[in-house]
């Protein structure tokens, strides 16, 4: 599992490890490491061309050590520095001795011919979006042929938030250094980030409030069944979706669920007859969830519309002591009365997007990791706010950031999947914050799958989901992969 950390977090970690180690060593293992990254990204050094956008303070100064290490090992090394007057005097005095060269903006700084372009202009305490002559010189670079790195965060990201208020710099990779900072996963900051490679430099710490899964975290929560286990075992779990004039929310949710991992999946709703002819497998109530028979957890919500039947239906699978994932439909409806989730006995889970959200008397921002945890801990449940990269966060603060999907899943029937999965994985017991961790994770690897075949819709994504799963338990442990989409 990944750990996200804050920009206060990183300072509180850095700072035991400052006092207890000689000046300059922290930077110089962080200029080492980047370095060495590059050098791996490029295949060589030798007769390379590199050009470093230099700001004042330390990242500017791991940019510039990083640059002599380069110099030394033969590459042809021009530091562009943004202010002169407050460079990193020691990093430059390096650079300059290892045949490196500093320049001022405006100057010859080869962006036009880079065969690398670091960004050391600021760091992770750098707020806003980059100043015009920094801006300036990132516009060219961007247009230049030249690889494009960041030095621990792209600058003009927040490195707590991934908010972006201005101009950034768009790396292809980030080599960031002690922990992963939340601003390369979520909001903006990650399309700014590319590839992130994590140095490290000997920081201790803390454990992190807000995660990342890996493919093995995500398949180390879903259980294969053993050879004691039968249909009741496995996972049992209701869904509450569809109309009669609309049944393809509940077509759609039910095949997810049925496709993701329990054991029975028990429909109940007024779609019961597109359902039973697209999943005979299901066992169909037409009438109300109270007539359906045992369940582990609920969905409700997708397609079942706003009337009062539906929320008389809402009410009576709220008043359950079961795990309930609330979606689509049924958040309109907790949105206007949320007394019917504040304090719940039993796990909840909305699942809104970023409009749905909004409903709730709150909007996300820039910060879209504290707002899914200001939602939760105010109502006392799990939030899945969906989005480019969708946060999960329980009341108590526990977050998780998504690292899979693509852009193709932006299309109409994909979230009644999500909820779909979601809610088989509620009802095999696992804590509510890690299934619909998890069911994000694999929602987004399904995605991933679908569309490295072309455009994608919702069907296309269930029909994905036993080849995700089997990929994901033959998964190694480790850095989050890429499934090339």
């Amino acid at each position: 599992m990944i750990g996200l950390y804050t920009a206060d977090e990183v300072r509180a970690a850095e700072a035991p490890l400052l006092a207890a180690t000689r000046e300059g060593t922290l930077m110089q293992r962080a200029a080492t490491g980047l370095a060495t990254v590059c050098l791996r990204l490029l295949g060589r050094a030798y007769g390379v061309r590199v050009t470093a956008l230099v700001g004042a303070g330390n990242n500017g100064g791991d940019a510039l050590f990083a640059g002599a290490f380069l110099a030394r090992r033969g590459a042809r090394v021009t530091a562009v520095l943004l202010d002169p007057e407050r460079v990193h005097a020691a990093g430059l005095a390096a650079l300059r001795a290892a045949g490196g060269r500093g320049a001022p903006p405006g100057g010859a700084d080869g962006l036009d011919r880079a065969d690398l372009v670091l960004d050391g202009i600021v760091g992770i305490g750098g707020a806003g979006g980059l100043r015009p002559p920094a801006a300036a010189l990132v516009e060219r670079a961007a247009a230049g042929p030249g690889l494009m790195v960041a030095v621990d965060v792209p600058s003009g990201v927040d490195a707590s938030t991934g908010a972006v208020a201005g101009a950034a710099f768009p790396a292809q990779h980030t080599v960031t250094f002690g922990v992963v900072k939340a601003g390369l996963v979520v909001g903006a900051g990650r399309g700014y980030t590319g590839v992130v490679h994590l140095v490290d430099i000997g920081l201790d710490p803390p454990a992190p409030s807000a995660h990342q899964l890996t493919d093995a975290d995500a398949a180390a929560r879903i259980r294969p069944p053993a050879s004691g286990d039968d249909k009741y075992s496995q996972g049992v779990v209701g869904i509450v979706a569809g109309s009669s004039t609309y049944p393809g929310a509940a077509v759609l949710c039910t095949g997810a669920a049925l496709r993701t991992r329990p054991g029975l999946v028990r429909y109940a709703g007024t779609a019961a007859a597109g359902v039973r002819a697209a999943w005979p497998e299901t066992i169909v109530t037409e009438g109300r969830p109270g007539d359906a028979g045992r369940v582990q957890a609920w969905v409700v919500g997708p397609g079942m519309g706003t009337d009062d039947d539906a929320r008389s239906v809402l009410t009576e699978v709220l008043a359950t002591d079961l795990p309930v994932l609330v979606d689509a439909d049924a958040l309109t409806m907790t949105a206007q009365e949320q007394a019917l989730v504040r304090g719940r006995g039993a796990p909840t889970v909305l699942t809104p997007h970023d409009r749905e959200f909004a409903r709730f008397g709150r909007e996300v921002g820039d910060d879209r990791i504290g707002a899914a945890r200001g939602l939760a801990a105010d109502l006392g449940v799990v939030v899945l706010l969906k989005g480019d990269a969708t946060v999960v966060a329980a009341p108590d603060g526990t977050a998780y950031v998504n690292g899979t999907g693509t852009p193709w899943l932006a299309t109409a029937g994909t979230g009644d999947v999500l909820s779909g999965i979601g809610g088989a994985l509620l009802a095999t017991g696992l804590p509510a914050v890690e299934a619909v961790a998890v069911a994000a994770h694999v929602h987004g690897r399904a995605g991933q799958l679908a569309a490295a075949s072309g455009p994608l819709i919702a069907g296309d994504l269930v029909r994905r989901l036993p080849e995700t799963l089997a990929r994901l338990h033959g998964a190694p442990a480790g850095r989050l992969g890429d499934w090339g989409a």
